[in-house]
């Protein structure tokens, strides 16, 4: 039985990556324990507190050795994977070694410090489908950067903009997220390493010392005191995957409702088999969209959980700490499967401009009234020409005549002609999108070199 969608065989492959999966398995955290415990035993030697072959030993253990089931069993005893761990591990290395063994540390550090270690690994992860899901979208917003359809506020017709423009919404969104991922790194990758209450007192002088060699051995950062009851860096890594998935989330309720069947403006793309109906042969559901929106929809209960474990009492508190376990790999899933089904709509979206075309026509030159009661202000003041205006699309709605028509048979602008041509044209709204969207793109642009520069 699985607990959760990120570890189902059944839904798993619906709601996460297999890499991402696989980033959290229990062969990669027993794998980055040990490597945790590896990178001590160099660190206590440096200090010559440990002997040089404890390191290699340790090192020399596969993580497919270590049988899961049996340390599960172990955990569910002790309350914690370490004490199980660290027994196994202790079986395995030479006598005249294993007394050096997880010197100084405890539980948490090892426990800590492979998360971190895991979750560096996920962040590469999310970083490489970022840069494509950003390009991808810029790429799409170009494409359409004159594609004009309609805008629309509080779900009703509004104005007309183009299809670059909203596509160049949902990259900048993307793109400020992924901006604040070499911070995020900075922040949550720090290694733990600090003893029983936090003050490595087993190590005597050489505690900071060892802590600074843990860290520089796995590549992390440090802390200038123990984080095992200061949680802020683990909210804010799932306050970071939430908001990206928010971000994504703003594109999957576009995209749902421009392929619904009145709308009809895009389709996800197409694959045989996907976004079927067992009942109903025609469907063709936006798939991508709806796994998107369930990571969103799912994503703040376990954020929630990680601001919650922020309350930590003392040096180390009951029960808070082990919530977040449930809550960050989740929280890395969902954040996976949504920027795979992201990068599968930026790249593959299908745009029916004729479709945004016929909707731009639908409501009969109502899309049009703002532009021509701005035009009219200056010749009947701003009240006047705006009430005229609102007056006139009660009458299209009434009668099914054009705004045009029945502007051009109202008395009060019969030599207004010229002024009312020029507002029904689309020119300046598609120009005044394209100015927009190229300004966004080129931020975009500049995030995405960023980000790709922080990974070099």
């Amino acid at each position: 039985m699985s607990f959760s969608a990120l570890d189902s065989e059944l839904l798993g492959p619906l709601f996460a990556t297999g890499a991402m999966r696989a980033v959290f398995s229990d062969q990669a955290r027993l794998a980055a324990m040990l490597r945790a415990e590896a990178a001590l035993a160099r660190a206590l030697a440096r200090c010559g507190l440990a002997p040089e072959a404890l390191a290699a030993a340790i090192a020399a253990i596969p993580a497919e050795d270590l049988d899961p089931a049996a340390l599960g069993q172990g955990t569910g005893l002790a309350g914690v994977p370490t004490i199980p761990f660290v027994k196994a591990v202790q079986a395995r290395l030479p006598k005249e070694l294993e007394r050096s063994f997880h010197k100084g540390a405890t539980t948490q550090d090892i426990v800590d410090t492979a998360l971190v270690l895991q979750m560096r690994d996920a962040l590469a992860l999310i970083a490489d489908d970022l840069t494509a899901v950003v390009a991808a979208l810029a790429t799409l917003a170009r494409r359409h950067r004159a594609t004009p359809c309609v805008g629309r506020t509080y779900g009703q017709h509004a104005a007309p903009v183009t299809f670059g423009y909203k596509a160049a919404v949902w990259c900048m969104g993307v793109a400020e997220v992924a901006d604040q991922l070499p911070w995020l790194r900075s922040r949550a990758l720090a290694a733990a390493l600090a003893g029983p209450v936090g003050t490595l007192a087993g190590l005597g002088d050489q505690g900071p010392a060892v802590a600074d060699a843990f860290a520089e051995e796995l590549g992390l950062g440090t802390t200038p005191i123990a984080w095992h009851a200061r949680r802020a860096r683990m909210a804010e890594a799932g306050a970071w995957l939430a908001t990206l998935i928010g971000a994504l989330a703003k594109m999957g309720t576009d995209v749902a409702h421009l392929a619904s069947t009145e709308v009809g403006e895009v389709a996800e793309p197409y694959v045989q088999g996907r976004g079927g109906s067992s009942a109903m042969p025609h469907k063709r559901n936006p798939v991508s969209s709806t796994v998107i929106l369930a990571a969103q929809a799912a994503a703040p209960g376990h954020v929630v959980t990680l601001l919650n474990a922020m309350a930590a009492a003392h040096e180390r508190p009951a029960g808070l700490w082990h919530a977040e376990w449930h809550a960050l790999p989740q929280l890395f899933g969902l954040a996976s499967g949504a920027l795979h089904e992201a990068r599968t709509l930026a790249e593959g979206l299908e745009v029916h401009a004729d479709r945004m075309r016929a909707n731009i026509d639908a409501t009969r030159g109502l899309l049009f009234a703002d532009a021509v009661a701005a035009r009219l202000a200056p010749q009947l003041g701003r009240e006047a020409g705006h009430a005229l205006v609102e007056h006139a699309a009660e009458a299209v709605r009434a009668t099914g005549a054009s705004l045009r028509e029945v502007l051009a048979n109202d008395p009060a602008l019969a030599s207004a002609g010229g002024v009312l041509d020029a507002a029904f044209d689309l020119t300046p709204s598609v120009e005044a999108a394209a100015v927009w969207t190229d300004r966004a793109l080129a931020a975009a642009d500049r995030i995405r070199e960023r980000l790709s520069s922080s990974d070099r």
